[in-house]
């Protein structure tokens, strides 16, 4: 055997090739010490987490069980953030881990989770045609995890930290052109959630926001809706759940389309509750079911919305890219981005301007046009 070097102890090289030391545990009393095998490639890798090790028992801490796995260990602190977390984000995060963590990393130890393992989980993602976003929401939810997994110390050191997560994309909108909104508007007319696609195209609120719009939201003499809740489902249970932001909370004024198509609605909907009687259950929402309870988003899309894009021939589009289309529309047609903004509930002007860059350069067209009749004349 190779002579120790100084501060090494007992470091030696397994018949299999492996390096090998051991660090005493502390105890209740002598008799309970238990001690540590630590593994490794090459002896300076040995060396240098027997250590860290040391240090980290010395320091007052604690070394993870040796066969925790990355599995066990998140599934816990999933279940920990499942009451401290909005329950759409807890659910993004616990798919994310399931559907694209797991498979590729759960049976890792969690001590022995390396920088490689998470560099070629982010490449192998974005090969499988994840966008970066996705991959960049993963980074995040790994970061926290080992962020509590270090506070704990059952690792020494979170290694995402020295990971770079791939660049930000362009985030890529499908909005509407003018002809097919107006088009898509025409064709919408008569139909059953009229006043819900004239709202989305004309005020921009998210899908959620609009199935969780309550009737004592809405000012019709006046002419705005106030945007204060947000539908969300929990399995089969519902909830109206506040906005994340305050700037997601705000008042949008009506246009005379919004405001007619939402007053016809109003009519119908009252018809119907008189019709159905005890039958009808009632939420005060301006969007519900047929019998008052709330629409799940899916729902809409498959029953509702792709059906009447197919009918007039448009492409199938998110339900998302009618509030895409409506921001377009707007500063297409001059209006300022902070208007636009505060209309969309956005926590800033940049977000706006980072989003809807195609527009910028239409934008900047009719300015330069304005300056030359101020000028030139």
């Amino acid at each position: 055997m190779t002579k120790r070097g100084n501060r090494e102890g007992s470091i030696y090289q397994r018949a299999d090739g492996r390096w090998v030391a051991q660090i005493s545990l502390p105890g209740d009393s002598r008799l309970k010490r238990r001690r540590k095998t630590i593994y490794g490639r090459t002896r300076d890798e040995v060396r240098r987490r027997k250590l860290d090790a040391e240090k980290l028992v010395k320091d007052g801490g604690r070394i993870a069980p040796e066969r925790l796995t990355v599995t066990s260990f998140f599934k816990s602190w999933l279940e920990n953030r499942r009451h401290e977390l909005r329950w759409q984000t807890w659910r993004r995060y616990e798919q994310l881990f399931r559907s694209h963590v797991e498979p590729e990393l759960g049976s890792i130890r969690l001590s022995k989770l390396r920088l490689d393992h998470l560099r070629d989980l982010y490449s192998l993602k974005l090969d499988e045609g994840l966008s970066s976003t996705t991959v960049r929401h993963m980074h995040a939810v790994i970061r926290g995890a080992l962020n509590q997994a270090e506070r704990e110390d059952l690792i020494v050191r979170n290694v995402s930290r020295q990971v770079n997560p791939p660049r930000k994309r362009q985030y890529e909108i499908n909005p509407l052109s003018p002809s097919d909104a107006r088009k898509f508007r025409r064709r919408a007319t008569g139909h059953p959630d009229e006043a819900l696609y004239v709202l989305a195209l004309t005020t921009g609120m998210r899908q959620a926001e609009l199935l969780g719009l309550r009737w004592r939201d809405v000012d019709l003499g006046n002419g705005f809706v106030s945007v204060n809740r947000s539908l969300v489902f929990e399995g089969n249970d519902w909830s109206l759940e506040e906005p994340k932001t305050a700037s997601s909370r705000r008042r949008i004024h009506l246009g005379t389309d919004a405001h007619t198509a939402l007053r016809e609605h109003q009519r119908k909907q009252l018809e119907q509750r008189m019709k159905l009687g005890p039958v009808w259950d009632d939420n005060d929402l301006v969007f519900p079911s047929e019998i008052g309870t709330p629409r799940r988003g899916a729902n809409v899309v498959y029953r509702s919305f792709r059906p009447l894009l197919e009918s007039v021939g448009l492409p199938r589009i998110r339900f998302h890219d009618l509030r895409h289309t409506a921001a377009t529309l707007l500063l297409g047609e001059g209006i300022h981005p902070k208007v636009v903004s505060e209309m969309l509930g956005h926590a800033s002007v940049q977000l706006t301007l980072d989003t809807y860059s195609h527009v910028t350069p239409t934008m900047q067209q009719e300015a330069a046009k304005t300056m030359d009749s101020i000028f030139v004349g």
